[in-house]
């Protein structure tokens, strides 16, 4: 019988300690690379502001994370962080609530679907930072122009795939419950919803990279605080020490709020993992 491999091939399965070393080994050649690209330009010229020292990053990041802001008072990646957080989650969450909603709908309700499928897959269409303009004009350059359009830009994306996702639910289930004495409404939120809401939690993780761009396209544009902001407005200054900073600090935001949407799942769906999806 032969050996099973353990690094290449469709069958290949890689023990636990080597699982650790292939994930980290990007991370390692991106940084090795960045610091010799780093190195060879300060050789040249030891003010060079395209690729800063990870010293001069950290010192820049200490400033931004722990000392007050002479003109605020305030600690500026945190308030640049709860701002643009803020931001996200209002339009995420809407989002979601009235994607998971239209779409299951859409999914069960033939006369819903035939009403409002085509609108919302023209809908989603649309580019949502080719109306940012219109955005900014209807609603103001306030906080109610960012959050519409992330719910612009997420919103059609969980609709549709909640709406195919209902219409993959075995019809036998539907009616059964009918047959059982269920409501037709009781069968939409009691029956097929609660198997609906594991993959409402996918797709918000896929569509949290999206809703990113928008947020940070929108605070480019017009606003006066947030991470977005902050980093178009030392760009003047190529201020990549803490431009890098500041890029890395929302990678690792997006990435912590994937994992904990992952790690939710596996305790509340653990069905959905192993086999329904």
């Amino acid at each position: 019988m032969r050996k099973k491999p353990a690094l290449w091939g469709l069958h290949a399965s890689p023990p636990g300690l080597l699982k650790y070393v292939l994930a980290a080994l990007p991370f390692l050649v991106v940084v090795l690379v960045y610091l010799i690209a780093s190195d060879l330009r300060h050789d040249v010229n030891h003010a060079d502001k395209l690729l800063p020292g990870f010293g001069q990053m950290l010192d820049s990041l200490k400033d931004l994370a722990l000392v007050p802001d002479q003109r605020t008072g305030k600690i500026l990646l945190l308030a640049d962080t709860l701002a643009s957080l803020k931001r996200l989650l209002i339009g995420v969450v809407l989002a979601s609530v009235f994607g998971l909603f239209l779409g299951v709908n859409m999914g069960l309700l033939p006369g819903f679907r035939a009403l409002q499928l085509s609108f919302v897959t023209f809908f989603s269409m649309i580019p949502p930072l080719a109306i940012l303009p219109i955005l900014f004009i209807s609603f103001g350059v306030g906080e109610l122009a960012k959050i519409v359009l992330i719910f612009i830009g997420v919103f059609p994306v969980i609709a549709r795939d909640i709406y195919l996702a209902s219409t993959q639910v075995p019809r036998e289930q539907v009616v059964k419950a009918l047959t059982l004495g269920a409501t037709q409404l009781g069968v939409i939120y009691r029956v097929v919803l609660p198997q609906i809401l594991p993959r409402l939690l996918d797709t918000v993780r896929l569509a949290l990279g999206p809703a990113w761009l928008f947020l940070i396209a929108s605070e480019a544009i017009a606003a006066t605080n947030g991470l977005g902001y902050r980093i178009f407005l030392v760009r003047r200054y190529l201020a990549m020490d803490i431009i890098l900073p500041y890029v890395l600090w929302i990678t690792f935001i997006g990435f912590s709020m994937d994992w904990l949407l992952r790690r939710y799942m596996r305790w509340r769906y653990p069905w959905y993992e192993r086999g329904g999806n």
